[in-house]
């Protein structure tokens, strides 16, 4: 794994760099983390996500050079997580603030995917592309998105705030505001303040 930003195309790449720039201090964001997983720095989903705001936080260090180690400590991390608690989160991934990865193993975002503030992931998740020949296409999640268990996004989806995806479901179709999607292919089953709807 290299500085450049994989899995995203250069345009991309660049625009999430630069969304890094605002945002709070390395340790804030940590520290936000931490309190999200109930203060228990030994949950798997914790560490994730730690290495993962390192990995970020590090490619803001200038020169290259002086960048070049933390570079190395980050693919020892990352590869560690991966191998160790089965959790696949690239630092070219943009995760917003207070994500909570409920449980480990199986997880895996593709490093286009962009997860909202407060999202929660549980076990077997994938966040990826649906074809090949469109592999920057990645899933978009809004503020507060609740991912059961097992669930697969694939493609250009986006969910809106709110959104809660069934266990096992998969979704390849954009998912509202406060909506609720299960079953595969995913349909929309309720939304928020609407009452039950019809499968689509």
């Amino acid at each position: 794994m290299s500085d450049t930003v994989v899995g995203v195309s250069p345009e991309a790449g660049a625009e999430r760099m630069a969304r890094g720039v605002a945002r709070p201090s390395l340790w804030a964001l940590v520290r936000e983390d931490y309190a999200a997983h109930g203060r228990d720095w030994t949950k798997p989903g914790f560490r994730a996500i730690a290495v993962y705001r390192f990995g970020v936080w590090r490619m803001g260090v200038r020169p290259k050079l002086l960048r070049a180690p933390l570079s190395l400590l980050y693919r020892a991390l990352f590869r560690r997580v991966r191998n160790r608690y089965g959790i696949e989160l690239p630092y070219s991934a943009v995760v917003g603030r207070r994500v909570v990865i409920e449980h480990q193993s199986g997880i895996v975002v593709h490093g286009s995917a962009v997860i909202g503030d407060a999202c929660i992931l549980r076990q077997g998740v994938t966040l990826g592309n649906r074809t090949m020949d469109r592999p920057f296409d990645a899933p978009v999640l809004g503020r507060g998105v609740n991912v059961g268990a097992g669930a697969t996004i694939l493609g250009a989806v986006r969910v809106g705030d709110g959104a809660a995806i069934g266990a096992n479901a998969v979704v390849l179709c954009d998912v509202p505001a406060g909506a609720t999607a299960v079953g595969v292919p995913a349909r929309i089953v309720e939304r928020s303040g609407a009452g039950s709807e019809g499968a689509r």
